[in-house]
């Protein structure tokens, strides 16, 4: 293995480790993220991957030296809990950010590295009946058409953007089944010329072929034994790769890992060493070796693999509520603070 991975926790902000998992390192103090903070996603710059983001319960943050430092990143959302940080594969400096519970949901855009911020011109609902307030989960980048966005929250619907986010259309009500507006996941792959838009749902995988006009589904508990479906991954460019995480519910007492390579068409199940002990919450691939593959459980188990999945570890650390990682191929330069190590 080589790079750094982090892990993005509810109590203990981001754990890293920059040595195959041997140590693993919390946040020293003095810095813009407390080291007991709620942290909800990560991201980095395809262009420098010593650069990343992490949305936290008091707002946007960024490190530039692979999480030794975090500094927050003024903005109108400041004080408020960010769910989700996506940066443009293809331009580094547009991002956005989805705050959610227990703040009000809200789209961000900035496309100057976050020096100004716009709020998106969308109607997002303040309340849903499943979770009282949503939380904006869900956003892609069409690898084919810079203008194409989407994005979709927990509970809330599914918007689409034809013009680079300046406006958004909600389309959820085109979806098959009952709970449409419950987003998890999007994913756009390119599919050797023949788009497909994959959207999952609480209890559906979703493609279309159509940039969204029609859908077709598929029930993840008839095919595959587990309703609950919600994290993605793909590899960095991918035209028909994608990995996702089913369990029985959330948190979820089991949980399964599945690979498509025909652009959600067919699935298999990839090999986990023993059950996770609850639902894969978040899933990363990383962007310079698609083959190391991360993945992290609500409740704390983390598994790796350096094979694309064909195989797994599961790391002798265990965490706090997990919600979301990361691996980069920038090595962090460690400082002992709060850490811990495996002993023999």
């Amino acid at each position: 293995m080589s790079g750094t991975i982090l892990v993005a926790t509810v109590g203990q902000a981001v754990i890293k480790s920059s040595d195959n998992g041997q140590t693993w390192h919390r946040l020293g103090l003095g810095q813009d993220i407390e080291f007991d903070a709620i942290t909800r996603s990560l991201d980095l710059d395809p262009s420098n991957p010593e650069r990343i983001y992490i949305g936290t319960d008091t707002g946007l943050c960024v490190s530039e030296d692979t999480g030794k430092k975090w500094v927050r990143v003024d903005s109108p959302f400041n004080g408020e809990t960010v769910w989700k940080v996506a940066v443009d594969p293809k331009n580094p400096k547009r991002i956005f950010v989805g705050t959610g519970a227990p703040s009000r949901a809200v789209l961000w855009r900035t496309i100057d590295g976050g020096v100004t911020w716009d709020r998106a011109p969308v109607e997002i609902p303040e309340f849903c009946a499943g979770v009282s307030k949503p939380r904006l989960l869900a956003f892609s980048y069409d690898p084919t058409d810079s203008n194409n966005l989407w994005f979709g929250l927990e509970e809330g619907g599914l918007f689409k953007s034809v013009d680079g986010g300046d406006s958004w259309e909600r389309v959820d009500s085109r979806l098959l089944w009952e709970y449409n507006s419950d987003i998890h996941s999007i994913r756009v792959l390119p599919n050797h010329g023949k788009k497909v838009i994959v959207v999952i749902c609480v209890n559906a995988i979703y493609r279309s072929f159509d940039d969204g006009l029609t859908w077709i589904g598929v029930n993840p508990n008839e095919a595959f034994g587990l309703y609950y479906a919600r994290a993605t991954a793909m590899p960095a460019g991918s035209e028909d790769t994608i990995y996702l995480s089913i369990s029985d519910g959330t948190p979820g007492t089991t949980s399964r890992v599945l690979v498509s390579q025909d652009a959600a068409a067919t699935w298999e199940t990839l090999p986990l060493p023993l059950q996770p002990n609850s639902c894969v919450w978040g899933m990363h691939v990383n962007p310079n070796n698609s083959n190391q593959i991360v993945i992290g459980t609500k409740y704390g188990h983390l598994f790796t693999s350096t094979n694309a999945g064909k195989s797994w570890k599961k790391e002798w650390r265990e965490f706090s509520e997990i919600s979301d990682v990361l691996w980069t191929s920038a090595v962090a330069e460690i400082e002992a603070g709060h850490q811990s190590v495996i002993t023999k």
